[in-house]
Order: structure tokens, then C-alpha cells, then sequence
């Protein structure tokens, strides 16, 4: 595997992305299960989570997630002291940004795009407070 090969954060970049939409995921999983006598309470679910402080602590657990994946990334590519990660500043920040770029970008799509779609066309009355209204 290359030195800046950044593919093996993949799977914690999409945990991550995941862990983050959890206040809207459970939601649209919860109608997909129990049909469309659960539309309101998963609505119910989903305002409560989304307008509440946990939406903010989801966002933490994956910054979190996301830096200590960093950090085994970096330590793993022998880059474990301050004067190692001094000689390779501009590597671990050009890597860094990159891997919170493709976090945010892909947090956006899934939870904004793709769960947004999927929740109106189950049922959820999400479709007036859509980004594209």
C-alpha cells in the first residue's frame, strides 16, 4: 500500500457519515419496517433528535471517530512524535483536510440528499422543509 494511499479511512469515513445522520437514519429505517402506521411517531422521532443538543453530539462522536482514525493512520505510517509530525506537517494537514472534506461532502449528500428522498417517498412529511423548497 502507497504512503498516501487515504482508501483504508474509507470505512471510517462512512461510519462516521452514518454516525452523524442518526438523528433522521432511525426515522426513515423505522417506517421502512413498520410501514406507514409509524409515519408520525417516526417524524416525532426524527424532529426530536434533529431540533434537540444530540444532533450536536452525534457530530462530535464523528469528529471524534474521524480524528482517531487519523491519528492510527498517521501512527501506522511512522509518523508517532512531534518532530515526525513536524517533518510531515504538510502531509498530515493536506491528508487531514481531505479526509474532513470527503466526511462533510458525503454527510451532506447522504443525510440531506439520498435520506431526505428516501423519507418523502415513504411517506415522511419532510418534503416542505427540503433543502431544494
Amino acid at each position: 500500500m502507497e504512503n498516501n494511499d487515504i482508501t483504508s479511512l474509507m470505512p471510517i469515513i462512512g461510519l462516521s457519515t452514518i454516525t452523524a445522520s442518526l438523528c433522521c437514519l432511525p426515522s426513515v429505517i423505522w417506517v421502512l419496517f413498520a410501514g406507514s402506521s409509524a409515519i408520525v411517531a417516526a417524524n416525532t422521532l426524527s424532529e426530536t433528535l434533529y431540533y434537540s443538543p444530540f444532533r450536536y453530539f452525534l457530530y462530535l462522536i464523528s469528529f471524534i471517530m474521524i480524528s482517531l482514525a487519523l491519528i492510527t493512520y498517521f501512527r501506522k505510517r511512522g509518523i508517532c512524535t512531534l518532530d515526525d509530525a513536524k517533518k510531515n506537517q504538510r502531509r498530515i494537514i493536506n491528508t487531514s483536510l481531505a479526509v474532513f472534506a470527503i466526511t462533510i461532502i458525503s454527510f451532506l449528500i447522504w443525510n440531506y440528499v439520498i435520506l431526505e428522498i428516501i423519507g418523502i417517498a415513504i411517506g415522511l412529511p419532510w418534503e416542505e422543509s427540503a433543502f431544494w423548497n
